[in-house]
């Protein structure tokens, strides 16, 4: 079972449901096996900003932030699995850009940034083909086009 704290800190239009981000988490998550918890908070570019240069040391708002929690289950009786923090600004503004759907692409970065708090990683191009390939299947599970088509070109 996924507990879901979904946190809006930004006044933004057209945001997913939190039955969509319910949908979206679940569907990446499902090869967990173990309860989930985590954090999806919606932030605005300003505390983007901050968050990403604070822990990323970018001084730029991001699309998504992915914190695992990193607590021994020894010491921690539930099952955090950490928190997303997502500029809705940025994902606004990237998915006119890119010519996606609004729903496409926060579909992405939440099911992105789920791999993310599992473990999934970018960092060499064999860990970014797998999770690159996991998120291509989840999507189109939703009926949503490969987000990595126009990079490819």
């Amino acid at each position: 079972m996924l507990e879901l704290d979904l946190q809006v800190a930004c006044e933004a239009i057209g945001l997913p449901s939190e039955a969509q981000f319910r949908q979206w988490c679940e569907l990446a998550l499902r090869q967990r096996q173990n309860d989930s918890e985590l954090t999806i908070r919606l932030v605005d570019e300003a505390e983007g900003r901050e968050l990403n240069r604070t822990w990323r040391h970018k001084d730029y708002a991001t699309n998504v932030l992915s914190f695992p929690a990193d607590v021994p289950d020894e010491l921690l009786d539930i099952p955090l699995l950490g928190d997303l923090v997502i500029c809705a600004g940025v994902v606004t503004r990237e998915a006119a850009e890119q010519g996606k759907s609004a729903e496409a692409h926060w579909a992405h970065l939440v099911i992105h940034g789920c791999l993310h708090l599992l473990g999934y990683d970018h960092i060499d191009d064999a860990e970014a083909e797998e999770m690159e390939s996991l998120e291509r299947e989840l999507l189109a599970e939703l009926g949503h086009p490969d987000p990595y088509a126009a990079d490819e070109e």
